[in-house]
């Protein structure tokens, strides 16, 4: 078992030696770092709260069909959320594969394949993980009849391909947010609301196409802030990531615009009633967690330790706030033959 290891791992080691490595004091881990546990690689690795990427999406876009309709199938949620999950493992998987290709993550301890130690092993298990994940989504889609949405799926999909995979790989031209918002944002949430239709489809209707976008902008935040910690990697394979053009200072400042940004927007939605005033209510309560984002990136821009965190602050926003938006639509159905104040009364 030992030498089957080592011929795992030996042939990626002759590999990298050929790379262009970044030089110690270029490198973005600092000597802290250095020390970090396998158990804490292998834990960044698996990425699990990046997946709530896969969850918001399916909760908004279930949400705003029980809201328009009053029905919903928890059968068709699990399953989607399955099959949505298996696909973003291939997202995660096959972005660790090409970014190993370029050099881009020499020094990512985290990255799956620096730790398996096959190239070839984590690339194929990506691509039958995004198979079986899409065979998942086509049998719903077929049972809810539902064709615009497996090609809305198909589109969020295509996205996450031009994004990483070769001879696109636009993330290197730093359009990875663009690409990250339609994906998650409009394309998965507005789809998974179609695939929740019984009889005939569903309109896509004003709330469903505004709060798709509010889950893609909060979507896009977690992407932008990922990058922080590893500028200078992306520098040494030209990788040009936003934050490689604007520099930690100013990205800092962008992501607080893109918060503040994002709460008005809601409040404008709320006020024209777009949104359900439950749904505004709900996100308002959302504010201490963004404002942690913005406080943490601001502090800590500069600390390319501490700011590998940021990633994980933007998880967190965009799960409350994805929960906050799923929930409110859920209690304006609840309470639809009520004013707002007697509903608020009657909990």
């Amino acid at each position: 078992m030992a030498a089957a290891t080592f011929n795992l791992v030996n042939p990626l080691s002759e590999e990298n030696a050929k790379r262009k490595v970044i030089e110690p004091d270029q490198t973005d881990y600092s000597p802290g770092e250095e020390e970090i546990s396998r158990a804490t690689l292998i834990w960044r690795a698996i990425k699990l709260p990046m997946y709530t990427v896969a969850l918001i999406p399916l909760s908004v876009g279930t949400a705003a069909a029980y809201l328009e309709t009053g029905q919903y199938s928890m059968e068709r949620y699990f399953i989607n959320l399955g099959s949505f999950v298996l696909v973003n493992v291939w997202v995660n998987l096959s972005n660790d594969v090409y970014d190993f290709d370029t050099g881009a993550d020499v020094n990512k301890k985290e990255s799956v394949v620096n730790l398996v130690g096959s190239r070839t092993a984590v690339h194929v298990l990506a691509w039958v993980l995004l198979a079986l994940g899409f065979i998942g989504l086509v049998w719903v889609a077929h049972e809810a009849r539902s064709p615009r949405s497996i090609l809305l799926l198909a589109c969020a999909i295509f996205s996450g391909y031009i994004y990483q995979c070769p001879p696109f790989r636009l993330s290197y031209s730093g359009v990875g947010e663009p690409l990250c918002f339609a994906a998650f944002g409009p394309f998965s949430t507005i789809a998974f609301y179609l695939l929740q239709s019984r009889t005939s489809e569903l309109p896509i209707t004003c709330i469903v196409v505004w709060t798709s976008i509010l889950v893609g902008f909060t979507s896009s935040l977690i992407l932008f802030c990922s990058h922080f910690h590893q500028i200078n990697d992306d520098k040494a394979v030209g990788k040009i990531s936003p934050l490689v053009r604007l520099g930690t200072e100013t990205g800092s400042k962008v992501v607080k615009m893109a918060v503040l940004g994002l709460y008005w927007l809601v409040f404008g939605l709320g006020l024209v009633e777009t949104l359900p005033y439950a749904c505004l209510i709900f996100c308002i309560m959302t504010l201490p967690v963004a404002n942690s984002v913005v406080s943490f990136v601001q502090e800590n821009h500069k600390d390319k330790t501490k700011i590998f965190m940021a990633k994980y602050y933007c998880v967190r926003l965009h799960t409350i706030f994805g929960v906050a938006l799923a929930a409110g639509m859920v209690v304006a159905r609840m309470y639809a033959t009520k004013q707002l104040p007697q509903a608020l009364s009657n909990f």
